[in-house]
């Protein structure tokens, strides 16, 4: 039987109520055809992320591997698109893959070996970097999600979330940075992005230090992927530090670069608008210090 961790049955609780937990039950009975289709053994205790269940198995060779199960929407769809494009080239490698399902076969990394835990903030921001670089490398296979459509549907959005903005200050910077996002809307990229390359989306792994996990794969600008390492272990004081160590390492244009990562700080804030009626002051922390003088230079 699939044990199914109590954290993961309270996360979609939380979010989707009855619906949450039925969702769960039904990736759990999915993952009992995958191993008896896919011919997997069990090898360990079930884990979890924000939305999946991850399932340690063994292949009929003996290779250890973990079985992906998680709900298909317009996020993961995406998923086995960008693991095959990369290869294993900065991510974890996709062994095998179901569309109808969106179940996946992964190389098996180390989950006790996470980025997250790297006591240094700067080192384990050069880490992201360096993996963004491989990975933004890769120009996007077709299907996926285009930055472009995002940023026109989030400028819509803002101009009906703006008036609702109690507090001055905040709906100035925020306009501000949908002003930054239509200076580069016209020019989106076209290369293959991760969106969600946080800390703790990096595991060690035998075959490399460090590779990436989790993709919510989309094409557009490499700068629209730089926010999730500013957000992530949250420090007031490194926002500049890490936002120019990662365009230098990535060779970015610092204005455009900008102008992506206030869009993605639009993005987040307007959820919250819409969600919670306010955003994040965190989120909107790292505006403010992307907006002072020599930013771009």
């Amino acid at each position: 039987m699939i044990d199914i961790p109590d954290e993961l049955i309270a996360q979609h609780e939380r979010y989707d109520g009855e619906a949450g937990r039925a969702l769960v039950a039904s990736l759990a009975e999915r993952g009992e055809r995958f191993l008896e289709r896919w011919e997997l053994r069990l090898d360990g205790p079930s884990m979890y992320g924000r939305c999946a269940l991850v399932l340690p198995v063994l292949r009929a060779d003996g290779t250890r591997a973990v079985l992906k199960l998680q709900d298909v929407d317009e996020e993961t769809v995406g998923e086995p698109l960008a693991l095959r494009a990369w290869h294993g080239d900065g991510a974890v490698r996709l062994l095998r893959a179901d569309a109808a399902t969106g179940t996946m076969l992964l190389e098996r990394l180390d989950p006790g070996r996470a980025l997250t835990d790297l006591p240094d903030s700067r080192e384990a921001t050069l880490v992201v970097a360096r993996l963004l670089a491989r990975l933004t490398a890769t120009p996007a296979p077709a299907g996926l999600r285009r930055l472009g459509d995002i940023a026109a549907r989030l400028l819509e959005r803002t101009s009906a979330a703006l008036p609702g903005v109690p507090d001055p200050a905040v709906r100035r910077l925020l306009a501000d940075c949908a002003a930054a996002v239509r200076e580069v809307a016209d020019e989106p990229g076209d290369r293959l992005l991760h969106w969600d390359l946080h800390f703790d989306n990096v595991l060690g792994a035998d075959r490399a230090p460090w590779l990436a996990i989790d993709p919510k794969p989309l094409a557009g600008d490499p700068g629209f992927d730089l926010f999730p390492a500013l957000w992530n272990r949250f420090e007031a004081e490194e926002v500049r530090w890490r936002f120019d160590a990662m365009t230098d390492t990535l060779g970015l244009d610092r204005h455009r670069a900008r102008a992506w990562t206030l869009g993605r700080v639009l993005q987040n804030s307007v959820w919250q608008l819409e969600e919670h009626g306010t955003p994040l002051p965190e989120v909107l922390e790292i505006a403010r210090r992307l907006s002072g003088p020599n930013v771009t230079a």
